[in-house]
């Protein structure tokens, strides 16, 4: 037969990994990726580029 899986450290790995990337996103070090929508800003004349952060899922917008 196989071993028994351990599976106090496969839960404590996952709720270490999850607090880290709260913890970081807290902190200000979000994981910032480009979302693929583009948008037209009207008023300035110019593209607008939107990033959303993988973790905490909070959005920013940059003007390029």
């Amino acid at each position: 037969m196989d071993k028994p899986v351990d599976l106090k450290k496969f839960k404590q790995s996952r709720l270490r990994k999850r607090a880290q990337a709260d913890t970081l996103c807290r902190r200000g070090f979000h994981k910032w990726q480009f979302d693929e929508k583009k948008q037209f800003d009207v008023k300035q004349g110019k593209l607008v580029s939107i990033k959303r952060c993988t973790r905490c899922q909070i959005t920013r917008s940059v003007v390029s």
